[in-house]
C-alpha cells in the first residue's frame, strides 16, 4: 500500500501556492473544507474555508505582500498532520486590513501545524510573531 509523504506534499504547497502564488493549484493540495484552528488576528482564524475562499485569503496576503516568501527550516511529519517551522520574508506594497502599505521590508518566524483529511491539507494551527512584524511595518514603536 502506498504511503503519502506529507511533509514533502506540504513543501510543494508552500512553494507553488503560497511562494510561486499559483491560485491553480489549490484544489491541487487543499481539502475543500479548510479550517483555521487558531491563527490569532488572523480575520479566518476559526472559520472552515471552501476553496474559493482560501484563495480571498491567499489573495490578501499576495496583494498586501507581492513578494511574500516562506522559508522552511525545519519539518516534522505524522499521521495527519506536519508541523513547520518557518521564515516569512516579504515587502509590504499593499493595504493591511485598513492600514496603508509601508512599502517597508518584513522578516519574521512562526510554527505551523497543518492538518490533513483524504491526503489533502485540511487547516492549521499556527503562531507567529506578529508584533516583530507591526514593529518592521512601522506601525508600533520599536
Amino acid at each position: 500500500m502506498f504511503k503519502m509523504n506529507k511533509e514533502v506534499f506540504l513543501r510543494e504547497f508552500m512553494d507553488e501556492v503560497w511562494n510561486k502564488q499559483s491560485l491553480n493549484n489549490v484544489e491541487k493540495y487543499i481539502h475543500n473544507e479548510y479550517t483555521v484552528f487558531l491563527d490569532t488576528a488572523d480575520p479566518w482564524e476559526g472559520k472552515t474555508l471552501s476553496h474559493a475562499e482560501f484563495k480571498v485569503r491567499l489573495k490578501f496576503s499576495f496583494d498586501s505582500f507581492p513578494d511574500i516568501h516562506f522559508k522552511i527550516t525545519s519539518a516534522i511529519e505524522e499521521e495527519n498532520h506536519v508541523a513547520v517551522t518557518w521564515i516569512l520574508t516579504g515587502t509590504n506594497r499593499g493595504m493591511i486590513g485598513e492600514l496603508p502599505a509601508t512599502n517597508k521590508k518584513i522578516e519574521t518566524t512562526g510554527v505551523t501545524v497543518y492538518h490533513f483529511k483524504n491526503s489533502l491539507i485540511s487547516g492549521h494551527t499556527q503562531v507567529f510573531d506578529r508584533k516583530t512584524v507591526a514593529k518592521q511595518l512601522g506601525f508600533i514603536k520599536q
